[in-house]
């Protein structure tokens, strides 16, 4: 072991006898009381030292026998030491790759914030390296999306979407306006390429282009048409639920930003949950939707580029978190938020007694319906996502 205290934490002393790590709230933490000392050793918890020269260095400076073991033990079990040294065989390779860690050094030191285990923010790292993600949509929000999630270091991205690029889907961080004219998939390819702090394995062909690719940890529907994320069809959605793939929707509908559901397929509501409850509250909704969907098509969407550029990062953020095995509020429930606000607030997506997706047998009791339940908060939702996390893992 080479234990490091986490550096992502600034550390200020309180006062003579107790140290606090960290700034913000989330994840800052107080410590006492610590003597002088043991204050002045934890300089020397950088991660270039082993346990047996840490003992010895510690005796040098007078602290007693045991003290170390005990102090190197108390910072793991608060979550503020990491291990230059753990996170298994893959870990240890990624270690390797020098321009790949510096180039993600901010993202390590963020995952060091969110797991407590020492070596588990480069174990998880290395984790996502062998993961198999489909975004569907090469838009202003999916491919942003998913150049997001390649840079966060996702080994395989892949964009499906047909035509060719429109000056519309231009995006910083997206398709470049060279792009305009190519195909949608090639020049998405090449996006999530140049973001990719590593090139990703090249895919087979075909490979990932089906309805429900195996292999696929999770698909992103990020359509450029955003009613089929304000009303997702449940038709087009049945091969994800029939082979169990996790699949998150994301977009923007007429200046109103929508980053949800997470769709855990028996386990938590999907689009034919949301559209059966839609239709008991008003009995007019599929009436509207047959229309909005038969009605003129090539319509330029009203997705601004900021909005579009939320969307994409907060949709990124719970597909990470997703992938990662870490609660994410975007389970079971829809965020929205419409300019000129963008105030976001969530809506849960119920389990529907008459969805043949099977959610709702286990969600029984759990929620009331939407029209019931209030409005909840971001922070509000982390109690239940952190349950179904403890269920569902992304999958290699």
């Amino acid at each position: 072991m080479h234990p490091i205290v986490k550096p992502a934490l600034r550390r200020a002393w309180r006062d003579l006898n107790t140290v606090q790590f960290g700034m913000a709230p989330a994840h800052a933490m107080v410590l006492g009381p610590m003597d002088t000392a043991t204050g002045s050793f934890l300089d020397l918890l950088d991660g270039t030292r082993g346990m047996p020269l840490l003992r010895e260095q510690g005796r040098q400076m007078g602290l007693p026998d045991g003290h170390v073991d005990g102090l190197v033990d108390r910072l793991a079990r608060s979550g503020l030491l990491d291990d230059t040294s753990a996170g298994g065989p893959a870990a240890a390779s990624l270690r390797e790759r020098k321009q790949v860690m510096e180039r993600m050094r901010p993202d390590l030191a963020s995952l060091s914030l969110v797991t407590c285990a020492p070596g588990g923010a480069v174990g998880t790292l290395a984790a996502r390296r062998a993961l198999r993600v489909q975004v569907r949509g090469a838009g202003r929000v999916g491919v942003v999306l998913a150049a997001l999630l390649a840079s966060a270091g996702v080994g395989e991205v892949v964009v499906r979407d047909l035509g060719r690029v429109e000056p519309w889907d231009v995006a910083p961080g997206g398709l470049p306006a060279e792009s305009v004219g190519e195909r949608r998939e090639h020049a998405a390819r090449r996006a999530v390429r140049r973001a990719a702090p590593d090139r990703p394995p090249r895919s087979p062909a075909g490979a990932g282009a089906g309805d429900a690719a195996p292999g696929l940890s999770l698909v992103v529907l990020a359509p450029r048409d955003g009613l089929s994320v304000h009303a997702p069809d449940p038709v087009s959605a049945e091969p994800l639920i029939d082979s169990g793939t996790p699949h998150l929707y994301a977009g923007v509908v007429e200046a109103t930003a929508v980053v949800g559901p997470l769709v855990l397929p028996g386990d938590t509501g999907c689009a034919g949950c949301l559209d059966q409850t839609r239709a008991d509250r008003d009995p007019t909704w599929p009436r509207l939707v047959a229309q909005w969907r038969s009605g003129r098509r090539h319509r330029v969407p009203a997705c601004d580029q900021a909005l579009a550029a939320a969307v994409a990062g907060l949709a990124a953020s719970h597909a990470l978190a997703f992938l990662d095995g870490l609660a994410t509020p975007a389970a079971g429930v829809r965020w929205e938020a419409s300019l000129p606000a963008c105030d976001w607030h969530a809506k849960p997506v119920t389990a529907h007694s008459a969805c043949p997706c099977g959610a709702a047998g286990k969600t029984k009791g759990e929620r009331a319906s939407e029209d019931e339940e209030p409005h909840a908060t971001m922070a509000g939702q982390q109690s239940h996502a952190a349950g179904l996390a403890g269920t569902w893992r992304a999958h290699v």
